[in-house]
């Protein structure tokens, strides 16, 4: 049986050292390293990811992400889930994360 968007996603990022994983009433999956927040996603259509506003407004300008869907001037950003492709950006994100949250601690 093939796993969901989530799930899929859910499985890599679980497979890296540190992060634990969190439910939330407005977010299915809440993913963390060393405590830290590295994102979260809304089911199988959506993941958020905060980063610094100039490192925000880069992917944007770079058509990585779109703007957060609600809060676009914050330094979230949003990636639809809608194929095989968006699964591989937005694991690849979370690794942009992952790796920029393990060096600042």
């Amino acid at each position: 049986m093939e796993l969901s968007p989530s799930e899929a996603i859910k499985q890599e990022l679980l497979s890296w050292k540190g992060v634990t994983i969190h439910e939330h009433n407005f977010v299915s999956m809440t993913f963390y390293v060393n405590g830290l927040e590295m994102g979260h996603l809304h089911g199988d259509s959506i993941a958020d990811l905060q980063f610094p506003i100039r490192v925000s407004k880069k992917l944007v300008r770079e058509g990585y992400v779109m703007p957060h869907h609600i809060i676009p001037k914050s330094g979230w950003v949003s990636h639809e889930i809608q194929n095989a492709k968006d699964l591989k950006a937005i694991i690849d994100l979370f690794r942009f994360q992952y790796n920029r949250l393990i060096q600042s601690r």
